[in-house]
């Protein structure tokens, strides 16, 4: 999606199907909900919501993750 939606502009109907087609292929594909944010002049919240509408299963925030600690008696 090339051009970017007006900030705040109603998004209905057929556009509304089709922004949440392309958000959710591009999701899959591995871009991140700010990247697309970001690129459609959306907000974050906006996409978040678009993907959960159209199904997506959402990832898990990355970064480390710490494991339990052994505790050794």
């Amino acid at each position: 999606m090339a051009e970017t939606l007006k900030k705040g502009s109603r998004v209905t109907g057929a556009a509304r199907d089709k922004l949440a087609a392309d958000l959710k292929k591009k999701y899959d594909a591995g871009a991140s909900i700010r990247a697309l944010a970001e690129e459609t002049g959306r907000s974050y919240g906006f996409v978040h919501r678009m993907l959960s509408e159209s199904g997506v299963t959402l990832r898990g925030r990355g970064g480390a993750t710490r494991g339990k600690k052994n505790q050794s008696s």
